[in-house]
């Protein structure tokens, strides 16, 4: 169940250009922790300025802990990790050195999160990883993504959270790097008049929460539904719902990924499209730049921001954090986005030029598809038949 939190400021950023700026300037203000959560973290100008701001504060007594992927973060050079412990900060690696090439189920369990909590006073969360919006293939335009910052009673359980993953880590890889872990204690007076919650996916006690606030979510929804999934290859449960929703009059838009970046997942999702376009549902392919996003907005009051796409590797496997938000304001700002970078980046898919593809091009789809449900049989556990 959806535990929402009243009293809340939630502030929409927009890419990195307005996320690393306000994550470095409350980095700059940290009086006593810091808590940084990265799937991927990169030696790029983005990773080095936020470095810089992590180092600045660990200098000055701020206890710092940042904790990034072993995959995500594989390339991730030691000369950066160095001059951050070198400065204090506290480094961890989560599930290190598994190879690539393992047909391991615990491949897979990441920690795909991208999550700060600075003085358990303010919080980041969101799909922006420390990298810079221009490191992507070809140099295309910049990354299309969003987080938001959240000032209020919520911050104490995203603080909950972010310690007890770290405590996790340092208990299995036997680290003392929880020495000096502080009960700054929760900041709980209101800074806002929104409602939120703080949602996780883990493989313990919160398997399926994203996934169901989704679900609840779509199943109410009156008027209007808006999804943008970078990697989007829904479970049964969710196609269903989302065509039961158009079936009963709702508009159901969904702005995916329209560049090629995972050749077998970009392909495997679109073997959905013509059952999605025979539903009603809109398909609009973002083509402008590469698509990061996964957010939500449900009937312009519902609003969800985090870092998990509509995939088996979200919604089975990774270690994943979202904020739901149910607020008119924050859901129109980024509805407007929405239908903003549909007009100006995205191609509208139309049922007609769909059921006219090549034989080739649907060859290849349904191939993928079918191969993408294997791999998902083989990797996944537990509901992987929801993606069969």
């Amino acid at each position: 169940m959806t535990e929402f939190v009243s009293g809340n400021r939630i502030t929409l950023l927009r890419n990195g250009a307005e996320y690393f700026p306000a994550l470095a300037a409350e980095f700059d203000a940290a009086q006593r922790e810091i808590h940084l959560e990265a799937y991927i973290y990169e030696d790029d100008v983005a990773g080095r300025t936020i470095a810089a701001a992590l180092a600045r504060a660990a200098r000055r007594g701020v206890a710092t802990y940042v904790l990034v992927d072993g995959f995500g973060s594989k390339d991730l050079g030691s000369e950066l990790i160095e001059g951050l412990r070198a400065a204090g900060v506290r480094f961890l690696v989560y599930r290190p050195n598994i190879s690539p090439w393992t047909f391991r189920r615990a491949r897979l369990r990441r920690m795909h999160r991208k999550v700060a909590v600075i003085d358990a006073r303010v919080a980041f969360v969101g799909g922006i990883n420390v990298i810079d919006d221009m490191d992507t293939p070809k140099h295309t335009p910049p990354r299309f993504d969003y987080a938001v910052r959240i000032d209020g009673p919520l911050v104490a359980r995203i603080h909950r959270v972010v310690k007890r993953l770290w405590a996790l880590v340092t208990a299995t890889q036997f680290k003392s790097t929880s020495a000096g872990l502080r009960d700054l204690g929760p900041f709980t007076a209101p800074r806002g008049g929104q409602r939120a919650a703080f949602l996780v996916r883990d493989n313990v006690a919160h398997r399926r929460d994203i996934e169901q606030a989704y679900l609840a979510a779509i199943r109410r929804a009156r008027s209007e539904i808006v999804i943008a999934s970078a990697y989007f290859f829904p479970g049964q449960s969710f196609r269903r719902a989302l065509m039961d929703a158009a079936a009963r009059g709702v508009r159901v838009i969904l702005l995916l990924q329209g560049r090629v970046e995972y050749v077998l997942l970009h392909y495997a999702s679109r073997a959905l499209y013509g059952a999605f376009l025979d539903a009603g549902i809109e398909i609009h392919e973002y083509r402008k730049s590469f698509m990061h996003a996964k957010v939500a907005v449900i009937d312009r009051h519902w609003a969800t921001v985090g870092s998990s796409n509509i995939d088996p590797f979200s919604f089975l496997l990774a270690r994943e954090a979202n904020v739901v938000i149910e607020d008119d304001k924050f859901a129109g700002q980024l509805r407007a986005s929405l239908l903003a970078a549909m007009t100006k980046g995205a191609v509208h898919v139309r049922r007609e030029s769909w059921a006219a593809q090549p034989l080739a091009v649907r060859a290849l789809t349904w191939t993928s598809y079918g191969l993408a449900r294997f791999l998902t049989g083989v990797f996944a556990y537990g509901r992987a038949g929801e993606f069969t």
